[in-house]
């Protein structure tokens, strides 16, 4: 009963939101629409390449403790097929949201020696290659995990333990193209070298706070009977180390930039740090890494399953602060959250949430074909 209330409350909400999403076009204007829509499409699309990430680099690295809960990365990663046509929709708003595409905008000599990248036709094609790829690699890692719960093929361990290595660099280029693509041209004349990296840090911490949650939630539902404290204690270890990583990236992009002092650099971080935005700086250093890194320090945080579901929410809440802090300065205003916001976080969260309670419905809450899957159990540290 509870699990058929919670399906139709979600539903619900999800009908509510998709009215507002509707709405907003024609009642707050079609940039408040697209920019929205960009900005929840690469939340969702994030988390679900973050999770991809997170089982290829299980099989590149042979992991045996994560087998037991790799099937919630699994399931997780599919949000990244779900935001397929989503992306690629998001093609209508390039003549709305980016200025590269108007002819105008090939007076500025930045913008016009990036001619050869931004360009319509091969943004277009580069995103429906990002979508191919995404696709073709989810069917190899994902989808055959999934038959071998049926075939208990051990050949899978060892075609895959190929793939990922080339899923690895599949998505470093994939990651990077929709950091330039989706975020860094909405403001064309700028550019950083490691924004692609930045991009990648958030995308890995977002996969790891949502594969950590659905972990604490299976496994207070009782759904992954055997694993263990030392199993959560991993996961609360890996979010502190690239909780670091993230802090570090960002900082570093920051401090090159404030050091050399080039005017094609700084205006992106000068508009970002002005008014309202300041304080949102402000509150992504304290959430998205003070918090996180103070509460996860202690070794009995990263396995104390409340604590840690808090702060699994904390850092997604966070990196949803954090792409908001980089999309929606470009509508020249500043922080804005009204009601078109609110109706695409009630049609994007409880459809996400939707989408993955199919997902884990579908087959079991573990890999049981994997032969490896009684040494994941056996772990301890």
């Amino acid at each position: 009963m509870n699990e058929r209330h919670a399906t139709t409350t979600l539903s619900a909400g999800t009908a509510v939101g998709l009215a507002g999403v509707l709405a907003t076009g024609f009642v707050a204007g079609w940039e408040r629409f697209w920019i929205n829509w960009i900005f929840w499409f690469l939340f969702v699309l994030t988390i679900g390449l973050g999770c991809l990430f997170i089982v290829a680099l299980e099989h590149v690295v042979s992991a045996r403790w994560s087998v037991p809960l790799r099937r919630v990365p699994e399931r997780l990663s599919s949000l990244a097929i779900l935001m397929a046509p989503a992306l690629l929709l998001a093609l209508l708003s390039l003549p709305v949201l980016y200025p590269w595409t108007r002819p105008e905008a090939h007076a500025d000599p930045v913008i016009a020696g990036k001619a050869g990248w931004l360009n319509v036709p091969f943004f277009a094609a580069r995103a429906v290659a990002c979508v191919g790829l995404w696709a073709i690699s989810y069917r190899i890692l994902v989808s055959g995990s999934v038959r071998q719960d049926q075939e208990r093929n051990p050949r899978f361990n060892v075609r895959v333990r190929r793939f990922a290595p080339v899923f690895l660099v599949i998505f470093g280029i994939t990651i990077t193209v929709v950091a330039f693509d989706w975020i860094s041209s909405l403001e064309p004349a700028w550019y950083s070298d490691v924004f692609g990296v930045y991009i990648f840090a958030g995308t890995f911490l977002a996969g790891l706070a949502a594969s950590t949650l659905a972990v604490l939630y299976l496994m207070a539902k009782g759904k992954l009977p055997g694993v263990q404290a030392d199993h959560v204690y991993n996961l609360g270890g890996f979010l502190f180390a690239f909780t670091v990583f993230w802090a570090y990236i960002g900082f570093a992009q920051y401090l090159l930039m404030w050091y050399a002092n080039m005017p094609e650099e700084v205006f992106w971080y000068k508009e970002r740090l002005q008014g309202g935005w300041g304080l949102l700086v402000l509150a992504l250093a304290v959430f998205h890494f003070f918090v996180p890194f103070l509460v996860l320090i202690p070794r009995i945080a990263k396995s104390e399953p409340k604590r840690l579901a808090r702060i699994a929410v904390v850092v997604l809440l966070a990196h949803w602060l954090d792409l908001y802090w980089m999309v929606f300065p470009v509508l020249g205003q500043g922080p804005v959250f009204g009601w078109p916001e609110l109706s695409f976080a009630l049609f994007f969260i409880p459809g996400s949430l939707l989408w993955f309670r199919h997902m884990m419905s579908r087959g079991a809450a573990m890999p049981v074909g994997d032969p490896i899957l009684r040494e994941g159990l056996e772990f301890r540290l």
